[in-house]
């Protein structure tokens, strides 16, 4: 398969992910922590809270065996989310109000050679995303709402 038809594949394969996954409510990235009871029943996900110094982290464990971790900064703000599983959840639901940016983005890459996890990085938006079936993960946050002391690193 030509480079180029790969890139349209992978395009293709996020944007039907995105149409036929199920849409759960879920803290979107910018949004605020007050969805995170409403996101652990619907999506029926065991919660984990870990705090760190600058942030905390909303970890939903589903039953699937997608982890879906939602940042939350001292101010209640989601300010990264990242995701790993068998299942890639729904961008939509997970990106929120950044989600056209980023598909607007997937378009202008799916044209450009080269079959690498999909990387975008556009007006202070990252996110990064890759893997196979079976085996998803991909993080999203937004460079100016990280806090002082957090790294993109610590975002996994």
């Amino acid at each position: 398969m030509k480079s180029r038809n790969w890139q349209f594949f992978i395009a293709l394969l996020f944007t039907a992910a995105v149409v036929l996954a199920p849409r759960p409510a879920m803290a979107a990235l910018g949004g605020d922590v007050s969805s995170v009871q409403a996101d652990q029943q619907h999506m029926k996900a065991a919660l984990q809270i870990t705090t760190a110094p600058a942030y905390t982290v909303h970890e939903l464990h589903q039953d699937t065996g997608t982890v879906v971790k939602e940042f939350i900064s001292p101010a209640g703000k989601v300010f990264a989310v990242s995701w790993s599983g068998p299942f890639m959840p729904d961008l939509h639901q997970v990106l929120g109000g950044y989600f056209e940016q980023f598909s607007q983005a997937v378009q202008t890459r799916a044209r450009r050679p080269g079959h690498a996890p999909l990387n975008i990085n556009q007006n202070g938006l990252v996110v990064q995303t890759g893997g196979h079936m079976r085996a998803y993960f991909g993080r999203a946050y937004l460079t100016d709402a990280l806090p002082a002391t957090v790294r993109a690193e610590d975002i996994h």
